[in-house]
C-alpha cells in the first residue's frame, strides 16, 4: 500500500471549481496588486483568529521579517527563541542583523521552555543586556504555554510575536483575572501572531503566502505600510518596507479554503484519536513509540476548542533513521522534522551557538518523525502505517 506524507488532490479536487471561479474573478478584475481579495482574507482571517487586524503577505517569513523591522530590531539587539522550528523563525532574526538567544524546549509539547526562558531573561538583565523580543513557535500545531510566556514578556516589557505558521486554529486556555478559563487562538495572545499558508499548511494557498494580526491599530497600520516599500502615502517613504504584499490570487484561493479550516482541524485530530487507538492495541506505545500529546486537553472545556491541530503527527522512536527508510521502503511517507536544530546549523558558527548544549532539542533531533495525518487519510492507510512500524520493531 501507498501512503503518502500528504496529499492534496483530494482536497483541491473537492474544492477546484470554486478555486477556479474565485481566481478567475481576479483575471478579470485587473486588479493584481492587493486589492479587494486580499482585504477581505484579512479581515476574515483577523476574525477567524480573535484578533482586530490582518496583513497579508507574501509569505510566513515575511510575515516574521518584516515585524521584526516594524519594531526596529537591528544590529545587536537580542531576540530570545526557540532552537527546534524551521530555519525562518531565526533566518528572520539574522536577516535585520539581531542575534538570536535559544532556550531549550520541553519534551513533551516540543514547544519552548518557559523555565529556561525566565533563566536566560534573568541572566540578559543581571549582565545589563536587554532581549528586544520573544518570539515563540507554536510547533506542530500545538501553542506553547503562552501563560507563563506572557506574563514573562509582560514583567520585562518585551513584545512577543507569535510564530504561528503551522498552528492557525489551534488554541490555549488563558486564565483571566477573575481566574476563568479563555481559550484563546494561537497568534491572538502576543503583540502579532504570523501565520504562513505554504500549500502544506492546515490552511495553504497554490504557492507562497502569509499573514500577520494583531488586535494593536497603530501598529497595524505601520505593519501595512512596510508591507507595501514602507510607502505612507504612496511615493513617500518615511520607512524603508520592502515588497512583502500578499497577492491576490493567492487570497482568493484562501478564502475558498477559510470556510473549510475547522472541519479539517476535526479531521486530523480523528486521525490523530485512531493513531493513539491502534498504537495501543498494537502495544507499541509510549515504548518504544512515544505519541505526541496535547497538553491542555484536560484544561476545563478543552474538549469544545482546538487545542491541537497536528499539522504533524511527529512521533519520538529509537534508531529512527532505520525505521525511516523501512517505512519508505513500504511505501510509507514520513520525513524528519528537524535533522539539525537551529543552533547547530553550519551557518550559526560565526555567531557562537554551535558550542551552546540544549539537550531536550538535540534529543529531539535525533528521534523525531513525523507521519502521514493529512485530513483525507483513511483508517486502512492508518492500519498499514501501524502494522509497518509493528513489524520493524518485532522483526
Amino acid at each position: 500500500m501507498n501512503v503518502p506524507l500528504l496529499d492534496l488532490h483530494q482536497q483541491t479536487a473537492a474544492l477546484r471549481d470554486d478555486i477556479l471561479r474565485a481566481v478567475t474573478e481576479v483575471v478579470d478584475s485587473t486588479t493584481y496588486i492587493l486589492g479587494p481579495k486580499v482585504t477581505q482574507l484579512d479581515q476574515d482571517v483577523a476574525a477567524y483568529c480573535g484578533a482586530g487586524f490582518g496583513i497579508g503577505v507574501s509569505s510566513g517569513t515575511d510575515a516574521l521579517l518584516m515585524t521584526l523591522m516594524a519594531l526596529e530590531i537591528g544590529p545587536g539587539d537580542r531576540v530570545l527563541t526557540t532552537p527546534y522550528s524551521f530555519f525562518a523563525t531565526v533566518g528572520a532574526i539574522l536577516r535585520v542583523g539581531a542575534l538570536p538567544v535559544f532556550a531549550d524546549i520541553e519534551g513533551e509539547t516540543f514547544n519552548i521552555d518557559p523555565g529556561k526562558m525566565a533563566e536566560l531573561l534573568a541572566e540578559d538583565t543581571k549582565n545589563g543586556r536587554t532581549i528586544k523580543a520573544i518570539i515563540p513557535v507554536h510547533l506542530f500545531g500545538q501553542c506553547a504555554d503562552m501563560g507563563k510566556i506572557m506574563a514573562l514578556a509582560q514583567e520585562y516589557g518585551i513584545p512577543v510575536i507569535e510564530d504561528a505558521a503551522q498552528a492557525i486554529g489551534s488554541e490555549y486556555p488563558m486564565l483571566a483575572k477573575d481566574g476563568s478559563t479563555v481559550w484563546r487562538k494561537a497568534g491572538a495572545m502576543g503583540l502579532v501572531g504570523c501565520y504562513s499558508f505554504f500549500p502544506s499548511k492546515n490552511l495553504g494557498c497554490l504557492g507562497d503566502g502569509g499573514m500577520v494580526v494583531t488586535s494593536d491599530k497603530a501598529f497595524a497600520d505601520t505593519l501595512r505600510c512596510y508591507r507595501n516599500h514602507g510607502a505612507q502615502p504612496k511615493y513617500y517613504h518615511a520607512k524603508i518596507g520592502g515588497n512583502f504584499r500578499l497577492d491576490p490570487i493567492q487570497a482568493a484561493v484562501l478564502s475558498v479554503k477559510l470556510p473549510h479550516l475547522e472541519q479539517w482541524h476535526k479531521q486530523r485530530q480523528a486521525n490523530s484519536r485512531v493513531y493513539q487507538e491502534l498504537f495501543a492495541q498494537a502495544g507499541l506505545t509510549d515504548n518504544p513509540v512515544m505519541l505526541p500529546k496535547a497538553v491542555h486537553a484536560a484544561s476545563p472545556g478543552a474538549t469544545a476548542h482546538n487545542h491541537h491541530i497536528y499539522n504533524q503527527f511527529v512521533i519520538r522512536i529509537p534508531n529512527r533513521e532505520a525505521l525511516r527508510t523501512y517505512l519508505q521502503q513500504q511505501g510509507v511517507g514520513c520525513e524528519v522534522y528537524y535533522p539539525v536544530c537551529l543552533h547547530k546549523q553550519d551557518c550559526m558558527k560565526k555567531y557562537g551557538t554551535t558550542e551552546l548544549s540544549l539537550p531536550i532539542a538535540e534529543q529531539l533531533a535525533q528521534d523525531s518523525l513525523a507521519l502521514p495525518i493529512f485530513p483525507e487519510l483513511r483508517r486502512e492507510q492508518q492500519e498499514y502505517v501501524v502494522s509497518v512500524i509493528a513489524e520493524f520493531y518485532r522483526s
